[in-house]
């Protein structure tokens, strides 16, 4: 039975281009669900955006030149570029600086509010005392009170997992130029988070055995020590707070974490209004057999497991006061939070101050997009830091996708279309050839389920094991050989054929472009599996700004599909490209200039 499916993918911050690590954690993971979601029959609602507010933005612009607007603008366009280019299946990849994004913040924090869950209070502000301006929590690090660790952040210390509020910190300084802050007086909306200590202890209690143990273990740990947490602050870029005194304030604004969360609901509403449907969100919000899973990096687990539910919750009327829901009624919250560990290259962290990085965009320019997905699949931070390394992804490119699974569909199909034409049919079958093709048709349950539960690893190795089973089968039965045979090559042939096409269905998730290749190259016609676009757009007349959309109806479909004899083939391309070993020098010499 088809079910919605809300993937929410975090939002990428639009003050510079972002690289592979970024995507490793909120980018690729989600379009591989997403695509086997399409494909096991599942209605996919994929949404995200650029998360353009806050003092991140401001600070970028600032050192540019450049208005706030005008960075966002610019950078909102090149990650749009850089996702699409990825093969990223957003239904909608909008941005926060839409009217609608505004309205449905707004309107969250009313309902909040008028549930009595959030309050304002007389709060220590950090500001930075060279520029007058607030600095953001993340923007502040120190010694943790707590643990002691060196390096925590102003609004959580990521060794022992502990919220904080940056005046708590021993001997805080600016991540931006690393000054001492001036703490001041300053009023701000809080929410609190205290009265939704029963509620989310329940709904994360209930998550036992589903979420990923790194995640919900995180998720319960913070659960001792909830405190009220500010949802305002003193800027002049971002949402406006929507009540009477303080709309109006030019200083005073809805802090971006708070706004940022509530783009998975706005950006639902958008597509719906741009489907021609504004009620069409409500099947993945408001529907009990309706599933929705986050997709982040883990820096992000705090605000997806337990601040976004708590607001959820107490929209929804659900917390230690009670309330009814808001004007957009009762909305579910999410189901799983799949985060991602980090990923380092060459042995440190990401860093675009240090050139320890390679942005999405280059590597494109330099590398198959499929060659980035699979590695990520295959060797990224799903449960633990990994390391990226330039011999691995040449190792892996090289010794995995040209020589196991593009030397598995190259002399298949090259055989095949030389000798016969077309698809060859298959006579009596040998005990070898009928345990292949169970193996392979047996393959579609356990790949399915383990892409189904976001384990991606698993996913890919079994269907790698079948690619590696079937090119010992040919070495083994040897079809070359057998030219005065032909009836035995036929069905040799048909049989390495059948596991192609299995092969290149069960790896589509990961794969979409080079798997549509090898659709084609199997005489297949129409759309396989669709790729996302850009379409300009804008809001009532206003200026037009880029949107990720599409149509992913292809022909994909999560099942055996048996090939048809007689079936025309032409000799195949290469489906993957052969790396150079030069490469890795070349990339370690790009990062030490």
């Amino acid at each position: 039975m088809s079910q919605h499916i809300l993937t929410a993918v975090a939002w990428p911050y639009a003050n510079g281009p972002r690289h592979i690590g970024h995507v490793s954690g909120f980018g690729v993971p989600s379009d591989i669900f997403s695509r086997y979601q399409r494909m096991a029959g599942n209605k996919v609602l994929m949404v995200s955006g650029t998360d353009e507010h806050g003092t991140p933005i401001q600070v970028q612009a600032d050192k540019e030149g450049v208005s706030a607007k005008e960075l966002a603008d610019r950078y909102n366009r090149v990650i749009a570029e850089d996702l699409t280019g990825l093969g990223l299946g957003y239904d909608l990849f909008t941005r926060t600086t839409t009217r609608n994004h505004y309205a449905v913040t707004q309107e969250i924090f009313k309902g909040l509010y008028d549930n009595g869950y959030i309050f304002p209070q007389t709060t220590m502000g950090a500001i930075s005392p060279s520029t007058g301006r607030t600095l953001p929590d993340r923007y502040i690090e120190g010694t943790c009170p707590i643990c002691g660790y060196d390096g925590a952040r102003g609004d959580q210390c990521d060794n022992c997992g502990n919220q904080l509020d940056p005046i708590q910190l021993i001997n805080p300084v600016s991540r931006i130029n690393g000054e001492t802050p001036v703490f001041v007086e300053t009023e701000h909306f809080m929410l609190d988070l205290p009265a939704f200590a029963e509620v989310l202890g329940s709904y994360l209690q209930s998550k036992q055995g589903e979420w990923r143990p790194n995640v919900l273990k995180f998720a319960l740990n913070l659960l001792g020590d909830l405190q009220p947490r500010a949802i305002s602050r003193d800027l002049d870029w971002g949402v406006p707070i929507p009540l009477d005194g303080w709309r109006d304030q030019p200083n005073k604004r809805l802090y971006v974490w708070f706004d940022a969360v509530i783009g998975y609901l706005s950006a639902s509403i958008e597509w719906a209004r741009r489907s021609g449907d504004p009620d069409a969100w409500r099947q993945w919000w408001q529907n009990p057999d309706a599933r929705g899973y986050y997709f982040m990096g883990k820096d992000n687990i705090v605000f997806h497991a337990e601040i976004w539910p708590a607001m959820l919750f107490g929209y929804s009327g659900r917390g230690d006061r009670g309330g009814t829901p808001g004007s957009l009624g009762a909305l579910d919250v999410p189901s799983e939070v799949v985060s991602s560990e980090f990923l380092t290259m060459e042995g440190r962290k990401f860093s675009s101050s240090r050139q320890v990085v390679i942005y999405v965009r280059d590597f494109l320019e330099r590398y198959d997009a499929d060659a980035l997905r699979y590695y990520i699949a295959v060797a990224g931070p799903e449960n633990q830091d990994t390391d990226f390394t330039w011999q691995e992804f040449v190792n892996r490119n090289n010794g995995e996708l040209v020589a196991a699974w593009g030397n598995l569909v190259n002399r298949s199909i090259s055989m095949a279309a030389k000798n016969f034409g077309a698809v060859p049919e298959a006579g009596d079958l040998t005990d070898a050839d009928r345990a292949l093709l169970e193996r392979s048709r047996n393959a579609f349950g356990p790949v399915g389920e383990e892409l189904g539960r976001s384990r991606f690893k698993n996913a890919i190795g079994e269907a790698l094991d079948v690619v590696r089973e079937a090119n010992k089968y040919l070495a083994e039965q040897e079809p070359w050989k057998l030219k005065g045979d032909p009836e035995r090559q036929k069905s040799i042939l048909h049989v390495a054929l059948q596991v192609v096409d299995d092969a290149k269905t069960m790896l589509t998730p990961f794969l979409p472009s080079s798997s549509t290749k090898v659709h084609a190259m199997l005489g297949g016609e129409g759309v396989w599996s669709g790729m996302p676009e850009i379409h300009e757009v804008d809001e009532d007349g206003g200026d037009p700004y880029p949107v990720i959309t599409g149509d992913y109806d292809g022909a994909a479909r999560w099942e055996h599909q048996p090939i048809k004899p007689g079936t025309p083939l032409a000799p195949p391309v290469p489906l993957f490209k052969k790396l150079d070993p030069k490469v890795v020098d070349e990339e370690l010499a790009r990062l030490a200039e």
